[in-house]
């Protein structure tokens, strides 16, 4: 008997992938394995639906039964696997050996928690980085019976999208981090501070520039001790500190990999003949972009060379869209640090151009009505991955 396609992680680039292989074979044995739940849902509604009050339930289009049932597949949930044998071509799961004919790693990032949380409130401090982790929080949103006091450590991507969706659900939400304004890594300054005055209108608590010391027990709320020596208290604690890439597995085998993530060329091939990476797991080409349109991009290339068909990847210059409602955000980040950010606008509307040595533009960030110049800044800025 062939040993099966084999792909490691159901997120959206496991089952993305799975979805268009289906479209091109419906024959070829695969296996999906999953430390999760192993539901599918879209990734991005995660941060969309405190506001409107969705039930983890309402988030999944198809159970894992479902899945494994429409796209012809043996999906094993709640299973982690414990090593790849590159020599064997096979899977360590336990004392079981399961082997694969070709390898898949789509076991995406991880998020960071930079500090220890002690025991008695660790169940009231949460990270959301799937499903499993939206039905913890929703569930301890619900058990508090009114709004929450909701205390979210990072103001990047996750823990602003959040911070928006928690306040448009009615939540007090103090947002804590070390930098001067929102968005470091996608704004330059000045856009990040217009955000950051939308979120203090719409009664957000904003502490920037202050580091977490600690978090302690506080009577029944969690405190958490600033590095200026003040205290918050809260009573749950969301942390958005960063994703790390899961390379563990990977680098355990022996492929090559780093803090960026597996690294893979342009057709997804990692180090090892037959084995490849993608989503938020995978450098290519020395770039990972841990957004939407990579991912597909991604999926569909590597769907056609998994068929025969070797198809190399490339990114467009493909905006991040930010879902913060309060002050509408797109950004495209240049890949390398720009020589100058050419910043234009009034008030809340505003255009920032990053240009290199010569002028010329490399990437771009956009708030309030400036937003709907993405598609022409788009066109003027070089493909992520040409």
């Amino acid at each position: 008997m062939t040993a099966p396609l084999t792909i490691i992680g159901s997120g959206m680039a496991g089952i993305g992938l799975l979805k268009q292989l289906r479209t091109l074979d419906t024959e070829r044995p695969v296996t999906l394995i999953t430390a999760d739940s192993g539901d599918d849902y879209s990734k991005p509604l995660l941060s969309t639906g405190f506001a409107k009050r969705l039930p983890p339930e309402r988030l999944a289009t198809r159970a894992a039964l479902e899945v494994a049932d429409q796209l012809g597949a043996v999906l094993r949930t709640h299973t982690r696997v414990d090593a790849i044998d590159l020599d064997a071509r096979a899977l360590h799961i336990g004392e079981e050996r399961l082997a694969w004919s070709e390898l898949v790693l789509a076991t995406g990032a991880a998020p960071g928690t930079p500090f220890a949380i002690p025991e008695g409130i660790a169940e009231r401090v949460f990270s959301i980085n799937d499903l499993d982790d939206y039905r913890c929080f929703y569930a301890a949103l619900e058990a508090l019976g009114r709004p929450a006091r909701v205390a979210i450590v990072g103001a990047g991507l996750v823990g602003c999208e959040f911070a928006n969706d928690l306040v448009a659900g009615g939540h007090a939400v103090s947002l804590v981090a070390r930098e001067r304004a929102p968005l470091p890594r996608l704004l330059p300054e000045p856009l990040g501070k217009a955000l950051g005055e939308a979120f203090v209108e719409a009664g957000m608590g904003l502490y920037l520039g202050h580091g977490l010391q600690r978090l302690a027990q506080r009577g029944s709320d969690v405190g958490l001790e600033l590095d200026d020596g003040s205290m918050l208290e809260a009573d749950l604690v969301l942390l958005a500190t960063g994703l790390r890439p899961r390379i563990e597995l990977a680098q355990a085998a022996g492929l090559q990999a780093g803090p960026a993530g597996i690294q893979v060329d342009r057709y997804l091939q990692t180090s090892a003949a037959g084995v490849f990476a993608l989503g938020d797991v995978a450098c290519v080409d020395g770039v990972n972009a841990m957004y939407v349109q990579p991912l597909q991009a991604s999926a569909k290339a590597l769907a056609r060379t998994l068929v025969g068909s070797p198809t190399p990847v490339s990114y467009g210059a493909w905006p991040v869209l930010v879902k913060t409602p309060l002050l509408p955000v797109v950004a495209l980040p240049p890949l390398q640090t720009p020589a100058r950010w050419r910043v234009e606008g009034e008030g809340r509307d505003l255009v920032a151009l990053a240009e290199d040595q010569d002028e010329r533009l490399i990437g771009f960030a956009l708030t309030g009505g400036c937003v709907k110049r993405k598609v022409e800044l788009a066109r003027a800025t070089p493909p992520l991955l040409g």
